[in-house]
């Protein structure tokens, strides 16, 4: 995990062979109430493991009353029918106001050239939208980022609990596939390229 408050790294630890899970009607395993607790050597656990898994990197826009923005390594393509992307969001985050009300959200896939852009987005206090980055309002009136990948807005269909976070599945409704490059990545706590 990096300092900087706002980069979302997180994943969920779905170890059901904890005492006291059981299965639901559907037969998934649940949580007993004791399994909140977190334990401290199992966060540190899930923290190393990941620090090892390289993940694509993103950020993730809004816009409320301002626009908000922060970086997040954990997003997902969940189906194709419908389109459905995910991704998590710390409810402590400075974007989480504005996420929880909002009805659509960008989502861009940043360039191996974008280090600072990622870092901006991840830094606490940043003014993430001033100069020197780039954006201008995208369909349903949320803030796309310029020169990225590839970037997405979609509506949000659902907000999930999950520990300190929400995870939040979106509809695509928009969005353009097109940019030059090659992805940045998050590896070991820090932003990298890809390599051939």
């Amino acid at each position: 995990m990096t300092a900087t408050s706002d980069i979302d790294t997180s994943r969920l630890d779905l170890d059901t062979s904890r005492r006291g899970a059981g299965p639901s009607r559907t037969g998934v395993p649940q949580p007993s109430p004791s399994d909140s607790v977190s334990c401290p050597s199992h966060s540190d656990l899930l923290r190393s493991v990941f620090r090892r898994h390289a993940a694509g990197v993103a950020v993730v826009t809004a816009q409320g009353e301002r626009p908000v923005g922060f970086t997040a390594t954990s997003l997902n393509s969940v189906a194709a029918e419908p389109p459905l992307v995910s991704f998590g969001v710390g409810v402590s985050s400075s974007s989480w106001p504005v996420l929880a009300e909002a009805e659509h959200v960008g989502v861009h896939i940043l360039g191996d050239h974008q280090e600072e852009l990622a870092a901006t987005f991840a830094r606490s206090g940043a003014e993430r939208f001033a100069p020197p980055t780039s954006w201008r309002a995208g369909p349903r009136g949320v803030p796309v980022l310029d020169g990225v990948l590839a970037w997405l807005v979609c509506r949000v269909v659902a907000r999930v609990p999950a520990g300190d976070h929400r995870l939040v599945i979106a509809q695509v409704v928009a969005g353009d596939p097109a940019g030059a490059g090659r992805p940045l990545l998050y590896h070991q706590g820090r932003f990298n390229a890809l390599r051939d």
